[in-house]
């Protein structure tokens, strides 16, 4: 069955950390249904005063959160002692878990360019031990053919593994690019939550695409959400299109947000705002 778009979410820019100007596509009002996706932010910028004041130090717990940086240079450091850069092509897959208190600052650049996911925690596994994922692009599967060119972040495309397995959810990232009129299929389980989000450029997807070549095209920076189905089909227009897949079954559990912090119930809600008042945020392992 072939999925046909069900909704486009063109989100509202916002600033956020301590004055980061980015386009917040998805948040609270999306989690229904762009379930287990909770939150997408979007950057693009040769401005370094649009990013380089940062998100100083500020926790997380029950999620994971997913930086990919197709441009840029971003440092960061956590309460465990982590600490490292991600660079041009590079991604990071944090479990906050449990908890974990972090800063992401980035650092003046020719262009920052990519996204910032928020990826729900099941019930079981919210305080599970904190972890990072960090995924240098020289590791992440490149598959080139008939003017495509795939990423493969995490999950398969093309019998291939991506760089990155999912522990909690099994979510598929992937970078797909297109030649203009370069048409592209991707076929996985139908009872997925499958959206993209366009970067650049224009394309058309399920039906949108015409016999006559008369496309119905939809346009950069937006998030395209689509119904069930076991085939996504894209055609790029005449300038090509840029886009990142994501894919995972939804959790259809309770979702009690707050900031940096997403739980199931208020009560959790409250008890980690507690936590953090009183210096136990961090669970001592």
């Amino acid at each position: 069955m072939l999925r046909e778009i069900k909704k486009i979410v063109s989100g509202r820019r916002a600033v956020d950390g301590a004055g980061v100007k980015l386009v917040r596509v998805l948040g609270h009002d999306d989690t229904t249904d762009f379930d287990p996706f909770l939150m997408l932010d979007a950057f693009d910028s040769t401005d370094p005063d649009d990013y380089t004041k940062g998100f100083p130090w500020h926790p997380h717990r029950g999620i994971e959160t997913v930086t990919y940086l197709i441009r840029g240079d971003i440092e960061h450091g956590d309460s465990l002692g982590n600490s490292g850069s991600i660079l041009n092509g590079d991604c990071q897959w944090m479990t906050a878990g449990s908890g974990i208190i972090h800063q992401e600052m980035p650092q003046a650049s020719e262009r920052m360019l990519g996204a910032q996911l928020w990826l729900n925690l099941p019930a079981e596994n919210k305080m599970t031990e904190p972890a990072y994922g960090d995924i240098l692009s020289s590791n992440i599967p490149k598959i080139e053919r008939d003017g495509s060119t795939v990423r493969i972040l995490s999950g398969s495309y093309d019998n291939t593994e991506g760089a990155f397995e999912a522990k909690y959810v099994k979510a598929t990232y992937l970078d797909v690019s297109l030649e203009p009129g370069v048409e592209w299929t991707f076929t996985n389980e139908e009872d997925e939550n499958l959206f993209v989000y366009i970067f650049q450029g224009e394309a058309a997807f399920g039906s949108d695409i015409q016999d006559d070549g008369n496309d119905k095209l939809t346009d950069a920076r937006q998030a395209v959400l689509f119904t069930a189905g076991s085939i996504f089909r894209a055609r790029a227009g005449a300038n090509g299109i840029r886009f990142i897949l994501l894919s995972a079954k939804p959790l259809k559990e309770p979702i009690a947000w707050g900031g940096p912090i997403v739980m199931n119930t208020k009560q959790e809600l409250n008890q980690a705002f507690q936590e953090l008042e009183e210096g136990t945020f961090i669970r001592k392992r």
